[in-house]
């Protein structure tokens, strides 16, 4: 699969995980896509905490249908009915979890590119996302990314030192397919906008508001 295959077909899975454990051959080849990321100052402040355990995949579950029903009770009577059917998580059918972690004190007070941009350590984390889901997608596994939850939570669930702070939870795990629409645009909830909206020349002009 080329990179740019990877980049269209990939997508933010939720319920069509097998329930298949993802082998630890693949699953190595896959962190060690993400390790070969991009850093500031080769700082590498990302570390992969991979969940296995069904108590602890299941704990974590029960917090983010928690958060979701929050989220749900928050919307407009339309809104939430557009909302109700969208699936945000596989945890436990996925069998596997990954939380990134991100250390912004990783690599020393003197990190080589950050004086004057110190979210550039955060965003080199996120390149290693970017990486691991679409080493994913090349070896045809899934990846859903899960963000209704409360950090605490997460990083007292997986004891995480001080100072670092959990960027993601990943579903991975076989799939029986990638759906050829995104989930929120089958479902209605927002459609992509075009290259062309988003691409400015010299300027920023012509740009629309939500």
């Amino acid at each position: 699969m080329s990179v740019y295959e990877a980049i269209r077909t990939r997508r933010d899975v939720r319920a069509e995980f097998t329930g298949d454990p993802i082998d630890d051959p693949t699953l190595w080849r896959i962190l060690a896509a993400a390790h070969c990321a991009p850093s500031v100052g080769n700082s590498q402040p990302w570390d992969f905490v991979v969940v296995r355990e069904p108590d602890t995949l299941r704990k974590f579950a029960g917090h983010v249908a928690e958060r979701r029903l929050d989220f749900a009770r928050s919307l407009p009577a339309e809104r939430a009915r557009t909302f109700a059917p969208i699936k945000i998580e596989g945890i436990e059918e996925s069998g596997t979890g990954i939380v990134v972690v991100h250390d912004d004190g990783r690599g020393g007070p003197q990190i080589l590119g950050r004086a004057t941009v110190p979210e550039t350590g955060l965003y080199s984390t996120i390149l290693a996302i970017q990486n691991l889901w679409l080493a994913a997608t090349a070896e045809q596994i899934g990846v859903g990314w899960v963000s209704f939850y409360d950090e605490p939570f997460l990083a007292d669930l997986i004891e995480l030192p001080a100072g670092a702070r959990p960027v993601a939870w990943l579903c991975i795990g076989p799939v029986t397919e990638f759906r050829p629409v995104p989930d929120l645009e089958h479902f209605g909830w927002r459609d992509r906008r075009p290259l062309s909206a988003a691409v400015h020349r010299e300027r920023y002009t012509g740009a629309t508001s939500e």
